[in-house]
């Protein structure tokens, strides 16, 4: 065959034989053959000037043969060279996994086990990736076989990925039980169980494991941070990182990842700073998604200005910085400088994403911009061709409803191209409850029973509706269907931070240690409210009380026994920084604008929906949210 193959192509290395560019041409076909007619050819001319096979890039026969009916070839010039050809097959298998091939990679350990090539731990490690990447238990377990079968269950990393192999497959309680069959673990046994049970939301065994392990490598004590952030635990996250650092860890750019992300949660400011000190020092100022981490850390704790500086400073921004950046500026109430952000990022030639038109949206919804953000709406799809996702057409409900357009969010809600969601309805409602409509708050509840009938929040908004109207059966009736299916009222709670501590109030709390100290002080704030024209909005207290009773039961609302708090044990002149669980009241709202005046302090509450940043007898709000 190749003497033929020699005759046939002579003629042609001929013709070429005083070309300047044939040299050339010959050494791309030796090195650069793609297919195995042209490996004969370049065998041919081997064969022809006498030039041993070795010449040949072998991996590039293996490639080229894998898969095709010449692989018995390509054996035959491995012999002929005596390379031991497992070394090349292997070579192929592991760029098939990386190439993202891995169903070839599959194929072609059963071609070798069809020629009796007998696979060594490195080959079941190749076909074990390509199993996990393409979630293939059934050929998995085969390989789990062969490890068995071969004696390689000495080989620790086979272990490990076959661990991970049938936790990625969804099988969690089989990897569990190998995992603790396993005569040896490593670090790494210990994260990839850690890390899988995480996955699917075990925090709690997650930690339980964590916490026997023998030893900790920085990804171990990184993913149990990441693992309590994803499972809605910051604190716990917190209180792991400074248990990490005491015992010497340093942590890496993902530790600070999860860790901000925590801080972000919890509005804690002072820790976050100082991971941002930490993260200037070790080097990680360059690293794009430490500085967007950054960005929002500071934005949901409340420090707009410390996000700024972060996005000033960045040498490099991507489209998420920009959207972080327009998103805190929004919630922040912020609305002009996020469309003008929006405006230098579009100059730049930086395209925007779904996310970033969420905060647009946002930005709009905050200050009731309808027109501005009807514009964007519907330019995400005409001049960015971006569709529209479940969040922009909340936020757009949200936009409609609090302006007033009810009508028409009810309208938009019945023509979106996607089925709405409960809170899709549930800002219908929230704009209903605004404008006292109570017949569209009645047909979004409806909805609401159907697609999240135990959110208590929806219920308690239709009930405060009825409050308000002075509709008491109806008020009875609510409660009387929340005691039913057993849902009840989310209390209200405030937080904030002082020296480190977290301190948490809740309605009428009476538990705080300084709780006397905090209504003394309460009653001299608001000696000098009465005196700049304050008057209680009992109407925010949706009881069939005294009014009397009332006036008591605001005065005791969490948000200001926080604040009053905060301004006896803080610096006078330090901004004081509170977390509200709930949607802030108009008579807090109210007081907290007179407070920032008589005191003259800088007051920012995060409540459930966005930032108020209290100045001077002013609100960032400008009194619409």
């Amino acid at each position: 065959m190749v003497t033929s193959l020699c005759s046939l192509h002579s003629p042609l290395a001929v013709s070429n034989a005083h070309s300047p560019t044939s040299n050339d041409l010959k050494t791309d076909l030796l090195h650069k053959f793609n297919s195995p007619f042209e490996l004969k050819q370049a065998h041919a001319h081997l064969i022809k000037k006498n030039t041993p096979l070795s010449t040949l890039p072998l991996t590039r026969v293996g490639s080229v043969s894998a898969l095709t009916p010449s692989f018995t070839y390509a054996r035959q010039i491995f012999a002929h060279v005596n390379e031991p050809e497992l070394v090349v097959w292997n070579y192929c298998l592991k760029s098939f996994v990386e190439r993202d091939n891995p169903v070839n990679a599959i194929l072609l350990f059963y071609r070798l086990r069809q020629f009796d090539v007998l696979p060594d731990t490195f080959t079941c490690s190749f076909v074990l990736k390509a199993c996990t990447n393409e979630l293939d238990l059934y050929n998995g377990k085969i390989i789990h076989g062969y490890v068995v079968k071969l004696g390689f269950t000495f080989n620790l990393v086979l272990q490990n990925m076959i661990v991970n192999l049938y936790a990625e497959c969804g099988e969690i309680w089989d990897a569990r039980l190998l995992f603790e069959k396993m005569s040896q673990r490593d670090v790494v046994t210990w994260n990839i169980m850690i890390t899988q049970l995480i996955k699917r939301g075990d925090i709690v065994e997650a930690s339980e494991l964590f916490r026997k392990m023998p030893e900790r490598s920085v990804r171990s004590w990184t993913g149990m941070i990441s693992g309590y952030v994803q499972c809605g635990k910051p604190k716990e996250a917190v209180e792991l990182f400074v248990e990490m650092e005491q015992v010497g860890v340093r942590p890496n750019e993902v530790t600070v990842v999860a860790v901000l992300a925590a801080c972000a949660d919890l509005g804690a400011l002072d820790l976050g700073r100082r991971v941002h000190e930490y993260s200037n020092q070790s080097g990680f100022r360059r690293n794009i998604r430490v500085c967007n981490t950054l960005i929002d850390m500071y934005v949901k704790c409340g420090c707009l200005e410390g996000a700024r500086r972060v996005f000033i400073e960045m040498q490099e921004r991507t489209v998420f910085t920009w959207s972080a950046m327009i998103q805190g500026l929004a919630i922040h109430g912020q609305a002009k400088e996020a469309l003008t952000s929006f405006n230098k990022m579009i100059e730049i030639g930086i395209k925007p994403n779904g996310v970033t038109f969420i905060g647009l949206l946002h930005a709009c919804g905050h200050m009731g911009w309808v027109d501005e953000g009807r514009r964007f709406f519907y330019s995400m799809t005409t001049e960015y061709g971006i569709i529209p996702q479940i969040e922009h057409y909340g936020c757009m409900v949200d936009l409609l409803s609090r302006a007033g357009f009810l009508q028409e969010a009810y309208e938009f809600i019945r023509n979106m191209r996607i089925k709405p969601n409960g809170v899709v309805w549930g800002a219908l409602l929230g704009g209903c409850r605004v404008h006292k409509n109570i017949d569209l708050a009645e047909e979004a509840s409806r909805q609401l029973g159907q697609l999240d009938p135990l959110n208590n929040g929806y219920h308690v908004v239709l009930s405060n509706i009825y409050a308000e109207a002075e509709r008491w059966e109806d008020v009875a009736r609510v409660r009387k269907l929340m005691r039913n299916l057993g849902v009840k009222k989310t209390p209200g709670w405030s937080s904030i931070t002082v020296d480190g501590v977290v301190h948490e109030f809740v309605a009428g709390d009476e538990t705080h240690p300084q709780a006397e100290k905090i209504f003394q002080m309460w009653e001299k704030l608001l000696d000098g409210m009465k005196l700049k024209g304050y008057i209680p909005n009992t109407s925010v207290v949706l009881l069939d009380i005294e009014e009397k009773e009332k006036e008591k039961f605001l005065y005791r609302h969490s948000e200001k026994l926080a604040l009053t708090f905060g301004l006896m044990n803080t610096p006078p002149g330090t901004p004081i920084r509170i977390m509200k669980n709930l949607r802030v009241c108009e008579d807090c709202h109210a007081a907290f604008k007179l407070i920032s005046e008589i005191v003259n302090r800088e007051i920012v509450v995060r409540d459930r929906n966005r930032f108020h940043c209290f100045q001077a007898g002013s609100c960032s709000c400008g009194d619409y949210w």
